[in-house]
């Protein structure tokens, strides 16, 4: 098992934004400066970001955008595919930079700790499950609930 990378490669960030660009030109979108704000904030990120922490950071930037502004912009980014949405058992609901490379989660019960990490072996036991079953895999999320090391020290 390997951690994913946390640092997102400039030409990465360059290549989800031009993703975007062609998103918003076949839909006939307008670009407003905080909407642009919005997605270099939140592509420029790390991690598993809710709307507020999406909405602080622009803010940091920018003290004029209001969270309506970071929830649509958020919503297109998840339409034009270069934002996933997660929901893990907390009930919140939080983001992902759609990075090419699939990953899991490790998920701390406690203080919510979000690793994420990639497994060949765990893969490729998917794959054998769902071909054992005549089942043709779309796509999957895999996570893992338990105590990080930290809380399981205090």
């Amino acid at each position: 098992m390997k951690p994913v990378p946390k640092s997102r490669s400039p030409k990465r960030v360059e290549a989800l934004t031009a993703q975007l660009d062609e998103y918003m030109r076949e839909h006939k979108l307008r670009s407003t400066n905080q909407r642009k704000l919005v997605a270099e904030t939140f592509l420029s990120s790390d991690g598993h970001l809710t709307l507020d922490e999406v909405h602080a950071l622009a803010r940091q930037k920018d003290t004029s955008v209001g969270y309506i502004t970071v929830y649509r912009a958020v919503k297109l980014l998840t339409d034009a595919g270069v934002a996933h949405v997660r929901h893990f058992s907390d009930g919140v609901t939080r983001y992902e930079v759609a990075d090419a490379e699939h990953h899991d989660h490790l998920i701390c019960l406690e203080c919510g700790l979000i690793l994420e990490f990639e497994d060949d072996v765990v893969e490729d036991r998917q794959d054998m499950i769902a071909k054992a079953h005549r089942f043709e895999l779309v796509r999957h999320t895999h996570e893992l609930y338990g105590r990080c090391k930290s809380c399981r020290e205090s």
